[in-house]
C-alpha cells in the first residue's frame, strides 16, 4: 500500500513497534501506570505505549507512544521527548527509534533543522512558499512536517517556554480531521527527526489489512501474492 503517511496503523501500532524494538534486542516490562516500557539496549531511551493511561490528545487525537533520551543510563533526568498519536505508521515509528539507539548519544544535537527539510525534499516534498525554512508539504498536501511552536503539554530539558520543535500530520482532506500527528520537543536531534521524515515519505510499500476509511481514493494498493 502507498502512500506510507496516509496508509494508517491497521490498529496495530503497539503490536508493530514493540516487535520491531524487541528484535532489536530492547526490553520492556509493564510499569505501576499500566504502560508498557521499552527500554534500548545502552539505557539511553526510552519508548512508553501510554495509549490507555491518559488522555492526552495532538491534534484531538489520543497519544500512544512517548519517546525519551538521556545523556547517560544512570541519568534520571530526560532530555527530550517525541510524542506519537494512533494511526502514525509504526515504520516510520520504528525507523525513529532504531536511528535513537543508533546514535552514540541521542541527546546532543548536531546538525540544523535544514537536515529534516532536506530529507523530505529528497523524496518528493516540497517547501512552503511563504515558510521554506520551516515547513515542507506532500505534493498532494494530504501531510505536512512544521518547525513552529509546540503545545505547552510538550516537554522537554529545556524549561524555557515558548520553545520551537518539530510538529507532523496526516489530513487526507483539508479542513477533514487528522489521521495522525506527530509532535518532536525543542531539543529532540534534527538528524533524528530526518530518519522519522525519511521513513514517513518512503516510497516503499506497506503491508496493510485494513487501510483508513478517511484516505479512501488516496491509496494505491497492489495485492500480495
Amino acid at each position: 500500500m502507498r502512500p506510507r503517511h496516509l496508509a494508517g496503523d491497521d490498529n496495530e501500532l503497539a503490536d508493530r513497534v514493540a516487535g520491531s524494538l524487541a528484535q532489536a534486542g530492547w526490553t520492556s516490562w509493564a510499569t505501576t501506570r499500566s504502560t508498557l516500557l521499552h527500554l534500548s539496549p545502552r539505557g539511553l531511551a526510552g519508548a512508553e505505549w501510554v495509549r490507555h493511561s491518559h488522555d492526552f490528545l495532538l491534534g484531538d487525537l489520543p497519544v500512544a507512544w512517548q519517546v525519551s533520551a538521556r545523556l547517560h543510563a544512570d541519568s534520571a533526568m530526560m532530555e527530550w521527548n517525541a510524542y506519537f498519536t494512533t494511526g502514525t505508521p509504526p515504520e516510520a515509528i520504528s525507523d525513529f527509534l532504531l536511528a535513537v539507539e543508533a546514535r552514540t548519544d541521542p541527546a546532543v544535537n548536531y546538525d540544523g533543522r535544514e537536515h529534516v527539510l532536506e530529507a523530505l525534499s529528497a523524496l518528493g516534498w516540497v517547501r512552503d512558499i511563504d515558510l521554506p525554512d520551516s515547513r515542507a508539504w506532500e505534493p498532494s498536501m494530504s501531510a505536512g512536517f512544521a518547525w513552529a511552536e509546540l503545545p505547552e503539554m510538550i516537554r522537554d530539558g529545556d524549561p524555557r517556554p515558548g520553545l520551537s520543535g518539530w510538529q507532523a500530520w496526516a489530513e487526507p482532506l483539508i479542513g477533514e480531521p487528522y489521521q495522525w500527528t506527530a509532535a518532536f520537543s525543542a531539543s529532540v536531534p534534527h538528524d533524528l527527526v530526518a530518519a522519522f521524515a525519511s521513513s514517513l515519505a518512503s516510497p516503499a510499500p506497506v503491508l496493510r489489512r485494513n487501510p483508513p476509511e478517511n484516505a479512501a481514493g488516496r491509496l494505491s494498493v497492489t495485492p500480495v501474492s
